[in-house]
């Protein structure tokens, strides 16, 4: 089944006449996935994080989480969810790297601690040796079509981990790549963690047409075109001076409570989360996590900027 790139975006911005936002990646996304997928291994590897990124991606609910492994990607290796440990997982892992250079998608969940030799973060053993996230991810990414960094750690100053204080010197995988001179292109899906959809969205993007459109920060415009603060539901209380004295009031700006909408640039106002339940505004505020700098630049977070 063919999916033209135009009716892609207009599902991922939920654009299509009768379609809820949380509805985007529809039966017809998944058909026309299924055969590219088969083609295309993902190898996902996970540094310093909490795993956050991939109980978001378990909790997709268009396409399930079932739909995702078994028809969209043809994820060949990932910590969390893969059956096999050890030695003969890394052994498919770098077989498959092998088998399909330049043709497999790299996706890395979490920093890169370059302290120490990266031995701050060690993520396998072979043959007695000791392999670190520094040398995985350098190795893997050579190698690789393209990588997706996922999730705040990541990307850009590489989240709480890289945060002021850190001993580990955690970096982000456009920063690993710099520094060893790898060519390979980097695509930032930020966010702490990101919504699922744009995670599924984006690798089913490369999948189908390659790399989508990118910003300044090398994150798909796709999802992060547009400023929550302008398109915020609550932005007439901000026009009109009314500002929520606590998280609980419904009526009223959150912006003297801390609120980084105003700098933060991704669709959570329409896309909402928990299978579009919600969104961190309309119980908190937001703290900025899918922008360069997070989270130090956006501290503290329940103070106005």
């Amino acid at each position: 089944m063919s999916l033209k790139r135009r009716d892609f975006v207009k599902l991922c911005a939920g654009t299509v006449a009768g379609l809820g936002i949380s509805q985007v990646f529809n039966p017809s996304l998944v058909m026309a996935l299924e055969k590219a997928a088969k083609k295309t291994p993902v190898i996902w590897i996970q540094g310093q994080g909490c795993t956050g990124c991939s109980v978001s991606l378990l909790n997709t609910v268009h396409p399930s989480i079932k739909e995702v492994l078994l028809k969209i990607i043809s994820l060949e290796y990932h910590p969390t969810v893969m059956a096999a440990e050890g030695e003969l997982a890394l052994e498919h892992m770098y077989e498959i790297a092998n088998k399909y250079k330049g043709k497999f998608f790299l996706v890395v969940e979490g920093a890169i601690p370059k302290a120490a030799d990266g031995k701050y973060c060690i993520v396998g053993e072979m043959g007695g040796k000791e392999i670190t996230m520094l040398e995985l991810t350098e190795e893997l990414g050579k190698k690789a079509a393209a990588t997706v960094a996922v999730g705040a750690c990541a990307c850009f100053s590489a989240g709480i981990p890289g945060a002021e204080g850190n001993l580990t010197e955690a970096s982000s995988v456009k920063t690993i790549f710099d520094e060893a001179g790898i060519k390979t292109p980097v695509i930032n899906i930020p966010g702490c963690p990101p919504h699922p959809d744009w995670m599924v969205g984006t690798i089913a993007h490369v999948l189908l047409y390659g790399i989508p459109e990118l910003d300044d920060n090398a994150r798909p415009k796709l999802f992060y075109g547009l400023n929550i603060h302008e398109n915020c539901p609550y932005r007439s209380y901000y026009e009109s001076g009314t500002m929520a004295p606590v998280f609980t009031k419904k009526e009223g700006c959150r912006y003297d409570l801390g609120c980084k909408g105003p700098v933060a640039n991704a669709d959570c106002w329409k896309r909402h989360w928990n299978n579009g339940v919600n969104w961190c505004i309309e119980n908190a505020l937001c703290i900025g996590c899918v922008e360069p700098g997070f989270p130090d630049d956006m501290s503290p977070f329940y103070e106005s900027m």
